[in-house]
């Protein structure tokens, strides 16, 4: 779907006894910054998260590029589900942890190849997250073409890695992992399985997760401008917040009426 997408006034009414929800951060649950660590998740928010995972019996997840480690931290006191680095590491219901890894050598190998091809470029990043690299430009715009070709050149090198493009940013990861793999791979799990998914993203990255949620007739919601493949749209985070608000009333409303 393009940007005729639906705003959020137009979303179904949703109840936690029957859904499924995931949710991006970065662009979704937190504003986007100017760097990647002064980003955060408001302490309001945390707590409705904490609540609606609470009355979907659990069945909430993270999403997300980041590594879980980090979710953790910009989610407390929610330790939710999780899948960092685009699903290259899932931790599921029961706290067992999947994880994806690179050889240690073309592990290192790629840092070094990296660190000092982007040293040559002020105002990049790199964030290194052990089985994958994310090259920032957001705050080297001019560099982006740049920033681009040197990521290319690292695929051609390591062929069993590939591209994510994101928001001033692209990430080098294993083949075969994305998002839409990780919320397969949730909704065949307790307490996932069963009900119908709901993915909240922002970014290019949560593409693979809206195709897949549209594949098993579940909600998806793209935040922000731009062409998409989910069927509906939030405006922005805070439209994000505002859903999420009206969420927690509907559903508990919901309860109070099966008492």
């Amino acid at each position: 779907m393009t940007q005729a997408a639906n705003e959020h006034a137009s979303l179904p009414a949703l109840s936690g006894g029957l859904y499924a929800f995931f949710f991006d951060v970065d662009g979704t649950l937190a504003a986007i910054q100017p760097q990647p660590d002064a980003v955060f998740i408001p302490e309001n928010v945390r707590q409705q998260l904490q609540q609606l995972s609470s009355l979907c019996h659990g069945a909430l997840a993270l999403v997300s590029g980041r590594p879980i480690a980090q979710l953790d931290a910009l989610a407390a006191p929610l330790i939710a589900p999780a899948a960092g680095v685009h699903g290259a590491e899932r931790r599921d219901a029961q706290g067992e942890l999947h994880q994806i890894s690179l050889e240690p050598e073309v592990a290192e190998a790629l840092q070094q190849q990296l660190q000092e091809a982007m040293a040559r470029w002020p105002g990049t990043l790199l964030e290194a997250k052990g089985m994958a690299f994310a090259l920032h430009y957001r705050q080297a715009m001019q560099h982006e073409q740049d920033v681009l070709d040197l990521a290319e050149q690292v695929v051609k090198r390591f062929p069993a890695l590939t591209l994510q493009p994101g928001k001033c940013v692209v990430e080098i990861k294993p083949q075969g992992v994305d998002k839409g793999e990780a919320v397969r791979a949730f909704m065949r799990e307790a307490p996932f399985t069963g009900r119908i998914p709901v993915f909240v993203g922002d970014d290019l990255t949560d593409e693979k997760g809206f195709i897949a949620v549209n594949a098993m007739q579940g909600i998806s919601v793209k935040v922000g401008q731009g062409s998409s493949q989910a069927r509906y749209r939030l405006s922005d985070v805070e439209a994000v917040y505002a859903w999420l608000e009206r969420l927690l009333l509907q559903i508990k409303q919901d309860n109070v009426g099966k008492e």
